[in-house]
């Protein structure tokens, strides 16, 4: 065994002493494989992990990977069979799908029929009608000249996974019916495509087809109940919240925990307290009575709920109120683990102090088209770095051009030559605002055709999920706002420490930035 070796003090004041680290040794050693970046769980805001006693989370789309593609196909398939049955023409079964089409954080304008994507400041920068791309004169007459107010009844949110299938299916249908000349009422169109796609989640015929075939819709991880557990070896109690019945959360989690560990003989071995039906956001928000579904072979009947809630039973509905005073600690003591950036998310934080951990499926893609993009993104910092300097130095030439033009305008009397000279000065100065300008207008170019390339890596309708040109999309404001922490799946957390203290990033303001 190699000796340790000593830490070395500075000499200092006598009341101080400053430690040196042996910082040189610990950088010269061989680096380690690391967790690989796209399977992070990165932090917002500090979070120690050893301050959480409960760590809650919902099931679909969090513990429940679905396959998306698939899922918009079924979803789609089942809202146009209830179309036409409402009346639409039967040419729409047939229509092309762009399945990849939406991504979450668009926001759909009922009036004009246009789907549309913000920055964190509500600045509409892209859209589409149909499938055509709204130009910026487009967007900049309708969403420019007045503050957009996305919540009312005019704007409808495309904020979940659920949803991106309607959002597909309305620009597909708008842009069929319009190429066969028929007149759309874009309004009525979009609450038709939502009543049927909730109809179709009600009667069944979604929910059925994926419970008959889980291994096409959803995928199976294997390490979701090494990551449950480890957070309860660590002394961590965990619960299920989810807005699913429990006839369906019975199979769905069968199907993802049965049979994954020896130590479990059920699901809800993995689990101090399960919570179906919860109907989120309304949780957060109302005073529903908590209810106990007594589960049996013969019978399912519901009764109310009796305190302390106890480990292997079924319960239904609820309130944060009740439920924390059933946790038994405060607030910030709870984590919850959630997609939703509304329902699971944005209400838990807003209505409560519970620590939040935002699932985001799509992150995967979206770390590694950021790092595909890499020698865009210098080229990009270049080529604004040089727009910056020609900008100071236009605003120079320009300055001295008025300048010599007051000069030369009194009109030096009795020094013929020193006229020719500020005339002759003028002319440099003019050339050199032109040769400048000339320069920005080919900094500016070569930067959209940057931009378009980054896009196109990371959507290619939209571009990136979480950003918008040099801003944050209004869903990453989102996420950043509501979100302590945010990963790709559940069991990105089996690599760390159920201690973990995640550290936010420094905030950096304009002024801070630069040389």
């Amino acid at each position: 065994m190699t000796e340790a070796r000593p830490l070395t003090a500075i000499p200092t004041t006598p009341a101080t002493e400053q430690l040196v680290l042996p910082i040189e040794d610990f950088l010269s050693r061989p680096s380690t494989p690391g967790i690989v970046r796209s399977r992070r769980v990165f932090a917002n805001r500090d979070m120690r992990m050893s301050g959480i006693t409960w760590v809650g989370f919902d099931m679909d789309y969090t513990l429940a990977i679905y396959d998306q593609p698939q899922m918009d196909r079924l979803s789609i398939d089942a809202t146009v069979d209830k179309l036409v049955r409402r009346g639409y023409p039967h040419f729409i079964v047939d229509i092309p799908q762009e399945v990849d089409f939406a991504v979450r954080g668009l926001l759909i304008d009922k009036r004009f029929g246009h789907i549309l994507k913000m920055d964190r400041y509500k600045h509409v920068s892209k859209g589409y009608h149909g499938f055509r791309q709204l130009t910026k004169d487009e967007l900049r007459g309708l969403y420019h000249a007045k503050k957009l107010r996305p919540a009312t009844p005019r704007y409808h949110w495309i904020d979940t996974l659920y949803a991106l299938s309607e959002a597909s299916l309305y620009a597909a249908l708008v842009d069929a019916l319009e190429k066969r000349g028929q007149a759309v009422d874009y309004a009525k169109l979009f609450t038709d495509i939502r009543e049927c796609i909730d109809e179709a989640h009600r009667d069944g015929t979604i929910l059925d087809a994926v419970v008959s075939d889980l291994p096409r819709f959803v995928h199976r991880d294997p390490d979701l109940a090494l990551t449950l557990h480890k957070l309860r070896s660590a002394g961590k109690k965990l619960f299920l919240l989810t807005n699913s019945r429990w006839p369906y959360t019975e199979k769905m989690m069968t199907y993802l925990l049965g049979g994954a560990m020896v130590e479990y003989p059920s699901w809800r071995n993995y689990f101090d307290i399960v919570v179906v039906a919860a109907t989120k956001p309304a949780f957060f928000q109302e005073r529903r009575p908590l209810l106990e579904r007594i589960v049996s072979e013969r019978d399912e009947k519901v009764r109310p709920a009796t305190f302390p809630l106890e480990r292997g039973k079924v319960y239904e509905g609820g309130n944060l109120h009740d439920f924390e005073r059933a946790l038994g600690v405060s607030g910030d003591q709870v984590l919850y683990v959630g997609d939703h950036i509304y329902g699971d998310i944005l209400r838990s934080k807003k209505e409560s102090v519970w620590r939040t951990a935002m699932i985001i499926q799509e992150l995967e893609t979206e770390v590694h088209a950021h790092q595909a993009c890499a020698d865009d993104f210098e080229q990009t910092l270049h080529l604004e770095d040089t727009r910056e300097h020609l900008e100071d130095d236009l605003r120079f030439y320009q300055a001295r051009y008025k300048e010599l033009s007051r000069l030369i305008d009194a009109k030096p009397t009795g020094n013929g030559a020193r006229l020719t000279e500020l005339e002759a000065e003028r002319g440099r100065v003019k050339r050199s605002v032109e040769r400048v300008r000339g320069l920005l207008r080919a900094a500016e170019s070569e930067l959209s055709v940057l931009e378009r390339r980054i896009d196109s890596r990371f959507h290619p309708f939209w571009g990136s999920l979480l950003k918008e040109g040099t801003e944050e999309s209004s869903f990453g404001a989102q996420v950043e706002e509501y979100a302590c922490v945010y990963t790709s799946r559940v069991s990105n957390f089996l690599a760390y420490s159920p201690q973990q203290h995640f550290r936010g990033a420094r905030d950096v303001m304009a002024h801070e930035q630069g040389g």
